[in-house]
This record gives structure tokens, C-alpha cells and sequence, in this order.
């Protein structure tokens, strides 16, 4: 035992909680729009605090003299090796990148404030007037709505995105980002953060999503042809296409996906997978809403650790959506937007380590490693193994197996769509940040998204590149990639699984899942924890395998698994899901269910619910929120 190192460690451990608590708390207000005391100038100056501890020169060196001495624990020693490696991470001695650091932070933070208040919405066709609608409600209105009109209508509103953060800082952000890199020796701010979360170049990174790329031209063309034929040329454009392939059959699946229910099924589904939150609490802001930010996000303002003594310190976790309760499709979005971003809080939940350095979300945990848990969780929604056992209306009635057949069908022989859309974003933001200085204007800018999405997706893109709000943020530009390779091990560990026996309901897969991909947090390299689950190197094979497979075989299969999950079906009770979490449910300041207060998870499913079916006249929204609803 080393005393003096152990007060060392003690103190980076107690001081970096502080100043990530600090930050996360201004993040979740500003983002959620709670008003004071959460300003952008606090969150700029909590930023700029944490990011100032995380780069001080004198505590990475203090770090690497105490590993050099050799002295220590083996828990010791592994903390030092995880603050060295961090550090590092935010090291910029040159204090004019310092500078530009700065300069970034304050253009994003009022940029994400003129974007999160922008007047969003589409012209009315046939002279209606301003119709105000958030990003997610025009995307359900492209998705569900029958008249065209009103579809080209909303996807323009959505195009309108671009010309306007374009005119509101982002060439000024883009042209900050790659100053600083090169002043820290980074080829641009895409080599930047890919190196810093991931541990490779972008070199690297491009030549595994280049495989992805030329592996499925021939697809996508094959699904392009298809979709023309069948739907005729009319389905290509980008207004109609997600309507063409599902309109009326995502209509027909609403009923199965009750929003009122969607809480209740989530945590039923985790529980019987064996998921445990360790004591966490969650407090989850699930209604879309004017002046809210525009995508979903899980954050931790307090990282989960095991402290000297050995006591726990479990994990508190701010988790949001976009929920639009009078929305075709309302229930089944919220569904899987619960199971994916719980997805990532069971994963952080669950990191066992001796420093919370080891479960924070940013670098060096790797954005792949992260996205890999919420959407190998989210993917069940889709199966029929779950859908026999969960996917039921409010009366209780199952989906029938001649629907799920339908929404098979239908989307099959086009999910390429889905794999190119994904990869388009990377390749739009490597090809940004590669844009000399001069050339970082609005037209310029605009021209080369619509050109990337020519490109990748074979013609205009449904959710236009410059309305994907991850592109402005700090935290997840040049982040996309992560959902790509985080695809790819999808398909590997569900592959694997199914070797072995069923995913749904099999607690043996939360065990699993927790051993090799959760306890260790960063202190692995996302590629090992890949092979040592999956017992083979990450490749693109199970997801193209998947892309190539037969429909008829496809659909035997799965009325094999549906058949046995309609048969396996029981009604939970408060003995069935039992998560090890307190969860709060709000809608911004306002509190509607509190696990705790309410004695269980089941009591406070059925408050929200309560509170989701009085607040929802699932009539058409009229561009406020339902309060009280998901």
C-alpha cells in the first residue's frame, strides 16, 4: 500500500466527479430547456472547467512518474494506466489551441441555442398557412401521412435545417475544429476524434466502412430497381420512400404498440433478460417539445464506481426522447427509442471499476463500444420472438403473425437503405473536414451533402445530411461512424447468440452481456471485447449476411420464433421486474411518476400511463406537447 498514491488517486477520482457532475447538469437543463440557473454561458464555463482538469499537464505527469516508480496495488496501478490514458487524450500544450478550444465551444453553444429555438415546420399545401412541427414530427408526417404533398411538404421543412445552421455558425465551427486539430498534429478534426475515442486513425476507420461501402452497391442498386418497379419511380424520391416501403403497414402496427404501455414493456423486456441497474437512478424527459433539443441522448451526470473502501457508487442517469403521443407510430418509436437508450444506461450501470474515469462516455471509452449495447438491445424489437411475446394492443390482443409477415416483406428486400443512410454521415463529415478553409461556405457546403448523398444512398436523402443534429454537436461529431461499426457487432453477437439457443427473455444474454462487454468499461479495446464474446475478429459478414438472406427462408424462421413466443407468453408481476432502479418520469420541471415514491416500478408504469392516456386525445398535434404523455 502507498499512501501518498492512493491520496492521489482519491483526489483525481473526487475531483473529476465534481467537475463532471458540474458540466452534465448544465448540459441536461440547457438541453432540456428547464431555464434558470442552466444558461449556455454555464454550460460553456463547466465545460471548459472539465475539459481544463482533464488536460492539465501536471496531473498526467504526476500519473506517469507514479506508474514509472512501480509502486502500488494492481487496482492502483490500473487506475494510473486509465488517468494516463485519458489525459492524454486532452492534452494540448500549445495554448492557441487552447484558444481555439474555447472559441469552438462558444460558436457551437449558440448555435445549438438558435437551432433548438428555430422556427421549424413546412407551408401548408394548398395555401394552410405555417404548419410548426419539430424534426421528429415531420419525419413521422414523410413516414405516415397519405397526401404527397404534405410529405414533400415536411421533408423540405427538414431540408430548411441545413440553410440555416449554415447562416448560424457551423462553416465558422467546421473551420475552428480543424485549426485546433492540426495545431495538436491531427490531419483534421475527423482524424481528431476518431483517434482520440476509437485508438485508430481515420485511415483506418475508412478502410473498414469502405468494405461496407463497395459490399452493398450492388444491393442498393438491386433495391433501388425494385422499389422503382414496384412502386414505381415516383417511390424514389425522398419525401415518398419510407411512405412507399411502410406507410399503411406501420399504421396497421400501431395499435400493438400502445404508447401508454411503452414504459412497462421496456422494463419487462430487460428484466427477463436478466439486465440489473445496480442501484441506479434514471430519470427519463420523453415528450418532444418546443425549444427542446432535437435528438434523443442518454448522459451520466454521476459515472458508476467502486470507491476505495469498496462500497458502490451507482450510476444517476438523464435519458431523453422525442415523443409525439398523437402520432401514428408513437408507441412503437418510443418502444425502441426506451430500449436503446436504456440500452446504454444498463451498460453504464454496470461498469465495475476503481475510478468513474473508467465509465464516462466520452474519450477514450470508444463511441462503438457504447452504441454497440443500445442497438444490440433495441434490434429485439423488430423480432418475432419478441413482438409473440410483447408487441400486444390495449385490449391484450397479440400481433397476428400475417402483419409481422407484411412489415417483413415489406422492408426486407430494402433494409440496404438503412446501411447506406447510416454510412452516408461519415462520409459527408471525413469529406467536410477536408475541405480546405477557403471552401467552407453555405453553397459549398450544401453542395457537397447533396453530392454525398447522390453518392452513398443513391439519390436525395429522406433525412436530409444538414438536419442530422449530430453534425453541430461537440459531443457526437464525427461520431456517426460508431453507429456503423456498432452495426456490424450487432449482427456478429446476435449471430453468435443464436448459435447457442433464443435472446429473448434468456437471461443467460444479460449475463453474458454484462461479463464480457459491460464490467470492463474502457479499461478494454472495443475490437478485443468484440472477438472475446463473439470468439471472431469485427467484420461487416453477419450484417451483409443478414442483407443477402432469402425472404421465404426468412419468413419460416421467424414464424417458427413467433409461434413459440406467443405460446410462452405471461403476465408479469412485481416479482418479474425487479431492475435495481429508481426511475423518474418528467416532462421538462414537471414530475409525473417516481418509482420510489410510488413503491415499485410497476405502480410508477402505471401512474405514466394513467397520465399518457388522460393527456392523449391522439388527434392531430398542433406543435405543442401533450403534458404528461411519453
Amino acid at each position: 500500500m502507498a499512501p501518498d498514491l492512493q491520496t492521489f488517486i482519491a483526489g483525481v477520482n473526487k475531483e473529476y466527479d465534481a467537475v463532471h457532475r458540474a458540466f452534465e447538469d448544465q448540459f441536461w437543463g440547457t438541453k432540456m430547456a428547464l431555464g434558470e440557473p442552466y444558461t449556455t454561458a454555464a454550460l460553456s464555463q463547466t465545460k471548459g472547467a472539465m475539459e481544463a482538469f482533464l488536460r492539465d499537464p501536471a496531473r498526467l505527469a504526476e500519473a506517469e512518474e507514479w506508474l514509472a516508480k512501480g509502486e502500488g496495488t494492481a487496482e492502483q496501478r490500473k487506475c494510473l494506466q486509465i488517468f494516463v490514458r485519458t489525459f492524454k487524450c486532452y492534452q494540448m500544450s500549445d495554448a492557441e489551441a487552447v484558444a481555439l478550444r474555447d472559441q469552438c465551444t462558444a460558436v457551437e453553444d449558440a448555435l445549438s441555442a438558435a437551432r433548438n429555438h428555430m422556427r421549424l415546420g413546412y407551408e401548408a399545401p394548398g395555401g394552410g398557412g405555417f404548419v410548426e412541427r419539430s424534426s421528429v414530427q415531420l419525419r413521422t408526417a414523410m413516414r405516415t401521412n397519405d397526401d404527397e404533398a404534405v410529405r414533400k411538404a415536411a421533408w423540405e421543412g427538414l431540408r430548411s435545417i441545413g440553410p440555416f445552421v449554415l447562416d448560424n455558425g457551423l462553416c465558422e465551427m467546421v473551420r475552428l475544429r480543424n485549426e485546433m486539430a492540426r495545431r495538436l498534429g491531427y490531419e483534421d478534426f475527423y482524424d481528431y476524434k476518431v483517434q482520440q475515442a476509437e485508438g485508430f486513425s481515420k485511415v483506418k476507420l475508412f478502410s473498414i466502412l469502405d468494405t461496407l461501402l463497395e459490399g452493398t452497391d450492388a444491393l442498393l442498386a438491386s433495391a433501388r430497381e425494385r422499389l422503382a418497379a414496384e412502386k414505381g419511380m415516383a417511390a424514389l424520391e425522398p419525401w415518398n420512400t419510407g411512405y412507399m416501403m411502410a406507410g399503411d403497414i406501420e399504421k396497421q402496427l400501431d395499435p400493438y404498440f400502445p404508447f401508454e404501455t411503452a414504459l412497462a414493456t421496456w422494463g419487462e423486456c430487460f428484466a427477463k433478460l436478466g439486465i440489473s441497474y445496480r442501484g441506479a437512478t434514471m430519470t427519463l424527459d420523453l415528450l418532444d417539445r418546443k425549444g427542446k433539443y432535437s435528438n434523443g441522448f442518454c448522459h451520466w451526470p454521476q459515472p458508476a464506481w467502486v470507491k476505495p473502501d469498496g462500497t458502490w457508487q451507482p450510476s444517476t442517469t438523464n435519458f431523453t426522447s422525442l415523443a409525439d403521443p398523437a402520432a401514428v407510430g408513437s408507441g412503437r418509436t418510443a418502444l425502441v427509442t426506451l430500449m436503446h437508450e436504456a440500452g446504454h444506461a444498463a451498460h453504464f450501470a454496470n461498469i465495475v471499476q476503481p475510478s468513474p474515469l473508467f465509465s464516462q462516455e466520452r474519450a477514450p471509452t470508444s463511441v462503438a463500444y457504447a452504441e454497440t449495447q443500445s442497438m444490440f438491445l433495441d434490434s429485439l424489437c423488430k423480432d418475432a420472438a419478441w413482438r409473440g411475446r410483447y408487441a400486444r394492443s390495449r385490449d391484450g390482443a397479440v400481433l397476428p403473425w400475417e402483419l409481422h409477415a407484411a412489415d417483413i416483406t415489406a422492408t426486407h428486400p430494402y433494409e440496404v437503405f438503412q446501411l447506406r443512410a447510416m454510412l452516408c454521415v461519415p462520409y459527408f463529415e471525413k469529406a467536410l473536414y477536408e475541405l480546405p478553409a477557403a471552401e467552407l461556405t453555405p453553397d459549398r457546403i450544401q453542395a457537397l451533402a447533396d453530392s454525398v448523398e447522390r453518392q452513398v444512398q443513391g439519390g436525395a436523402s429522406g433525412r436530409p445530411l444538414l438536419s442530422i443534429p449530430h453534425i453541430i454537436s461537440d459531443e457526437a461529431s464525427c461520431y456517426y461512424h460508431g453507429y456503423v461499426l456498432a452495426e456490424m457487432a450487432v449482427y456478429q453477437t446476435r449471430a453468435h447468440f443464436l448459435r447457442q439457443g433464443p435472446i429473448v427473455d434468456n437471461p443467460e444474454v444479460g449475463r453474458r452481456l454484462r461479463e464480457a462487454y459491460w464490467d470492463a468499461g474502457n479499461s478494454a479495446m472495443y475490437l478485443d471485447l468484440v472477438e472475446g464474446l463473439t470468439g471472431a475478429p469485427l467484420t461487416g459478414a453477419a450484417w451483409i449476411a443478414h442483407l443477402n438472406a432469402d425472404l421465404e427462408g426468412l419468413l419460416k424462421d421467424e414464424r417458427q420464433d413467433y409461434d413459440a413466443a406467443v405460446a410462452a407468453r405471461a403476465e408479469p408481476t412485481a416479482a418479474d421486474v425487479d431492475l435495481d432502479m429508481r426511475v423518474i418520469v418528467a416532462d421538462g420541471n414537471e414530475r409525473i411518476a417516481d418509482s420510489k415514491a410510488m413503491g415499485g416500478f410497476l405502480p410508477a408504469c402505471e401512474a405514466f400511463k394513467t397520465s399518457s392516456v388522460a393527456g392523449s386525445s391522439h388527434e392531430a398535434p398542433k406543435g405543442t406537447c401533450v403534458v404528461g404523455a411519453l
